[in-house]
């Protein structure tokens, strides 16, 4: 019975956040349905809907989805109530020309800002709806203000209330994911010095870097928008952000420069060094990893820099026994910029270090590398 309650709690856990936002929307449908009901709203439906859409991941997706279909439904009510009171549409032909009216500049509206697309929803059904039913138009704009007025509300307050999911966490838990990908592919690109690429799963590993950061930047723009409504405290996720894109390009850079394993030669005299950096970077991005997901200060950048500095040493005692001269141009081009990137790598590293350290909770101890 325990082993099966622990096997239980451990595949709940990881999926913590969907089954909350399942009963999020679970419960918001409802009351939507239920608000919509004792206010004898004409079409409830539209409130369910709403409160639906409006219920997110987070709290700060919320704000931003209630906040445009607001917007949108009460413009798109008054410019489909205007169509349909001035507009006359007694015949077919009339009803045709009057839908066009109501949905072509709402629908250019939308292809340029799309967050406003369901104006054109709204106008249609503030035009159509007193065709079907026997409602004033002026009534049918109302009642499809209040409708989704309503939805948004309860979506909101459940939002708020259940099990409200912050996005200033989400981002955190992605940067960490980020950091993750990124210390699988700086230990393939290094390892590939001495070992050769797969550059298959390289490929994957890059692609993943580049969709974790673009998640990361739509919950961060989430977070900061928790954060300006008071709704969060705690650091500003932009420049965390901005570290994880820079320490990308390094990575981008290094790649270009590791297209084929070192020389015999060079990896005689610099294979060792570059093993212990790879270890030292590679590790020292997991710890932050770490750090991140549990609000710890940065473990310290010390082994990391120490090898970099043995590189470094190695690299200008082959430099000064000319083994760089016998080298074709594009392998001593090649490993030059390998040399830059390692630098802009270690500058990045003490950014990086800075921003775990403003996101680190008082008391926590330093997170130990990995």
């Amino acid at each position: 019975m325990t082993s099966s309650r622990t096997r239980l709690l451990s595949q709940w856990k990881p999926r913590r956040p969907q089954w909350g936002l399942a009963l999020r929307i679970t419960l918001a449908a409802l009351l939507a349905l239920g608000f919509a009901q004792s206010l004898h709203l004409h079409l409830p439906l539209w409130a369910v809907l709403t409160a639906i859409i409006v219920t997110q991941t987070s709290v700060g997706r919320s704000l931003k989805t209630a906040g445009d279909y607001l917007i949108g439904t009460i413009g798109g009510a008054i410019y489909g109530g205007a169509i349909t009171i001035f507009v006359p549409h007694h015949s077919e032909l009339g009803l045709l020309g009057a839908l066009a009216l109501a949905v072509a500049p709402l629908a250019l509206l939308a292809a340029i800002k799309p967050n406003l697309n369901v104006a054109t929803v709204t106008a249609i059904i503030v035009l159509l709806v007193p065709t079907i039913t026997k409602v004033e138009p002026l009534a049918s704009a109302i009642d499809r203000v209040l409708e989704v007025g309503v939805g948004a509300i309860v979506g909101l307050a459940v939002s708020f209330v259940v099990l409200p999911s912050r996005a200033q966490g989400q981002a955190l838990a992605a940067a960490a994911r980020s950091l993750e990908l990124m210390a699988d592919a700086l230990g393939a690109l290094l390892a590939g010095l001495t070992k050769g690429l797969d550059n298959d799963a390289l490929h994957r590993l890059q692609d993943g870097i580049g969709a974790s950061l673009v998640t990361l930047a739509e919950i961060g723009a989430e977070a900061q928008r928790e954060r300006n409504a008071g709704l969060s405290r705690g650091p500003d996720v932009a420049p965390l952000v901005r570290t994880l894109l820079r320490l990308r390009h390094d990575l981008v850079i290094v790649g270009r420069a590791v297209t084929a394993p070192l020389p015999p030669s060079l990896q005689d005299r610099l294979g060792g060094a570059v093993d212990n950096l790879r270890l030292a970077a590679t590790s020292h991005l997991s710890a932050c990893a770490k750090a991140l997901r549990e609000r710890r200060a940065p473990p310290p950048l010390g082994p990391m820099e120490q090898a970099l500095a043995a590189y470094v040493t190695e690299v200008a005692a082959v430099r000064r026994d000319g083994l760089i001269r016998a080298l074709p141009g594009d392998q001593a081009e090649r490993f030059f910029a390998l040399g830059f990137a390692m630098e802009q790598l270690h500058q990045n590293f003490r950014d990086l270090e800075m921003r775990v350290t403003e996101w680190a909770l008082p008391g926590k101890p330093t997170a130990r590398v990995v």
